[in-house]
């Protein structure tokens, strides 16, 4: 398994001029403290991985001892948009007060996607929250702190979710690459048992995605569907719900030579080589092509008449319709027997996870959109 590896920077930007709602200060020359790199540790994380390894459990066993809660973490933050420079650590950075349906939690692990990047480049600036902002939206970690009407969780609970509702309304200023966030109890669950961090943090977003998205094409026992990129973070988890929770007849996928094998593991009937077939050549139709990849002008040419074509990115050729997902716990509650069980597994890719230290390089990673399953942050301080 590849270890990355870089060094961290060691000056940071003054924001003494932003928001004085974050109160974030960033001195000038002050070197990165406590981070923790992967470096020399034995780690070994595969693409699917079920059973939760020895640093995994020792992390869940440390951050339940969890006791008072500091007014300032550690986390990453990013003051104006851009590329992937604009990324800032600070140690002096505001715990999230917690309101009456939130619960604080103690960040173990913290997944990145696609949206993070658009949102850091500003791709909707007109309905993000304040800048500064600390990204991150799926997250993994133990209960610290509820508030007065939260009911279904207490302290010392390991859960995980989405943080934000929705994706690209208001999203919230404290995401989760820090030590501490604050989420409504209804985003999240109980963390599946059989699950580590690592494993959990990856889940929220894209597997709510993937289920949301086939609920919304009526997708139902018997129908055959097509998942373009079927080895990413969503591609992945929408062949093991069409397969495993909705009853598929036949399920395709496409992904490049090395992730065919992967595809199958994963249940697809037919594993497409995207670099040697063209999916227009199939011979057959699908009542329901997801595309995951931006390729929705190829989709709606495989889908049956009738059928329904989702289309995640990229411009959308009728019939195909695209959707912004809506965070729910519930969803969550409901597939957590399927993970419990083994059915429906979490994919991690192989170059992860990566360390705090090491969050710029992570943007980096999955901003080449080459990453299989998910990218997640870990361990967190």
């Amino acid at each position: 398994m590849e270890t990355i590896l870089a060094s961290a920077p060691s000056k940071f930007t003054s924001f003494h001029s932003l928001s004085q709602r974050f109160s974030l200060a960033f001195p000038e020359n002050r070197r990165r403290k406590n981070l923790v790199n992967l470096k020399g540790a034995s780690l070994s994380y595969l693409s699917l991985r079920v059973k939760a390894n020895s640093q995994a459990a020792s992390a869940s066993t440390e951050a339940t001892k969890v006791g008072s809660v500091p007014s300032e973490m550690k986390a990453w933050v990013y003051g104006e948009y851009g590329g992937v420079d604009v990324l800032k650590f600070d140690e002096k950075v505001s715990v999230p007060q917690v309101k009456e349906d939130q619960v604080l939690i103690k960040v173990v692990a913290a997944a990145l996607n696609p949206v993070d990047a658009k949102r850091r480049q500003g791709k909707f600036k007109a309905t993000d929250s304040p800048l500064p902002t600390v990204p991150g939206y799926d997250v993994a970690g133990v209960v610290v702190k509820v508030g007065s009407q939260v009911k279904e969780f207490k302290e010392g609970d390991e859960v995980y979710g989405d943080i934000n509702e929705k994706a690209l309304e208001e999203p919230k200023q404290f995401g989760s690459f820090a030590e501490y966030t604050a989420v409504e109890e209804n985003l999240l669950a109980l963390k599946p048992k059989n699950l580590d961090f690592v494993q959990a943090a990856g889940l929220p977003l894209a597997i709510e995605t993937a289920y949301e998205g086939l609920e919304r094409t009526g997708f139902s026992a018997g129908k055959s569907i097509l998942v373009l990129n079927g080895s990413g973070g969503v591609g992945s988890l929408v062949i093991q719900l069409a397969k495993q929770v909705f009853g598929a007849s036949i399920v395709a996928a496409t992904s490049g030579t090395r992730n065919l094998e992967l595809l199958k593991s994963l249940g697809a009937d037919l594993a497409i080589d995207y670099t040697k077939e063209n999916i227009e050549d199939l011979p057959e139709k699908f009542d329901v092509v997801y595309d995951a990849i931006g390729q929705c002008d190829r989709a709606v040419k495989v889908v049956k008449e009738g059928g329904a074509v989702v289309a995640l990115t990229g411009a959308v050729t009728p019939p195909g319709f695209r959707f912004v997902v809506t965070s729910n716990g519930a969803v969550l509650k409901k597939l957590n027997p399927y993970l419990e069980s083994g059915k429906v597994k979490p994919v991690v890719d192989p170059k992860g996870p990566f360390p705090f230290s090491q969050v710029v390089e992570a943007f980096s990673y999955i901003e080449t959109n080459r990453a299989t399953g998910k990218v997640v942050i870990y361990p967190i301080p």
